[in-house]
């Protein structure tokens, strides 16, 4: 099967991404397939072969029998280049339009959580010019993001009033929009999972990490952080894990694949935290590994996701619109 991989794109995880693409080229040829290279530039065009890439509506990706998205943040994990597909007409690997973004948007994403009663940390929106005298109730310390980000970009943790200000500029750099979050002091864990109508979880990992939280250099610094899998947490607490992964799985409306984050408090609490629809995808990404220990080798995971791929396509087309 042709299966062209996206990879690279114009949000700080371009070589990210890249590294991703190449490892899925990798998998898919070892499951047999017949791996494309499309690379998009920082500014945003597409290449094949060195050659530009143009998309008409209907017309597909270079003759392709789906496309494997593995971009990374904006203008690729957000419902953009979904979207593009969706026009394009093309099965396509992950999250559709609606999911991806809503996953992308911590604010949209933890709003639906709160309405459906998953437990969070506490959480309030901020928009420039707004008055900030209700983070109170948040308490210290806090974290303050950029709404709509990824890799922990324009994140600041705020341990005194006096630092809110500057954390605040910070994040408005990047998104007119920020999310101030409540600091949980429980460990950091992540489970995999992938599925349509019925995802499957994988072993949840722990993540530790020497620096002061889970930030860019932690995250992308080689020793920055370790994963320890399984988590060192209660069989219950794990299958807890497990099972809140699925249910903010499905009320996200994903598709395809997502790495679920959490926060597990020293009283078993379980805490979500956001969803990744197109986690980082290297053979030692935190998303393969944890199903390699639950038994399934990267080859099988992204022959896997071809094939949820296609069955959501034809599910999809099944309905009349």
């Amino acid at each position: 099967m042709r299966v062209a991989v996206l990879a690279g794109g114009r949000s700080s995880e371009h070589d990210v991404s890249l590294a991703s693409g190449e490892a899925v080229r990798g998998g898919l040829a070892e499951a047999g397939h017949e791996p494309m290279a499309v690379e998009v530039a920082r500014d945003g065009s597409w290449r094949h072969d060195g050659l530009p890439v143009t998309i008409e509506p209907g017309g597909g990706l270079l003759g392709a029998d789906t496309v494997f998205p593995v971009l990374h943040g904006p203008f690729g994990e957000d419902g953009t280049v979904q979207g593009l597909l969706e026009i394009a007409d093309v099965p396509y690997v992950g999250a559709g339009v609606l999911a991806s973004a809503t996953c992308m948007d911590k604010l949209a994403f933890k709003d639906r959580m709160a309405v459906a009663g998953v437990a969070q940390v506490d959480y309030a929106a901020v928009s420039q010019g707004d008055d900030t005298a209700a983070l109170e109730r948040l308490g210290l310390p806090v974290f303050v993001k950029p709404a709509r980000l990824g890799s922990s970009v324009g994140i600041s943790k705020v341990s005194t009033a006096e630092e809110l200000p500057a954390a605040l500029e910070v994040a408005f750099a990047h998104d007119p929009l920020v999310i101030v979050e409540a600091m949980s002091h429980g460990l950091e864990a992540e489970c995999s999972v992938i599925g349509n109508d019925e995802p499957l979880a994988s072993e949840p990992g722990e993540v530790t990490f020497e620096a002061e939280w889970y930030d860019y250099e932690a995250k992308y610094t080689a020793g920055g952080m370790e994963l320890v899998v399984p988590a060192r947490i209660d069989p219950e607490v794990r299958e807890r894990v497990r099972s809140l992964a699925v249910e903010a799985y499905r009320r996200a409306g994903c598709a395809g694949l997502a790495r679920a984050d959490f926060f597990v408090e020293d009283d078993g609490r379980v805490l979500v935290n956001e969803l990744n629809t197109m986690p980082g995808f290297t053979a030692t990404s935190v998303f393969a590994k944890l199903f390699a220990a639950s038994g399934m080798a990267y080859a099988e995971l992204v022959d896997r996701l071809v094939a949820l791929a296609l069955e959501r396509y034809e599910q999809v087309r099944g309905y009349r619109f």
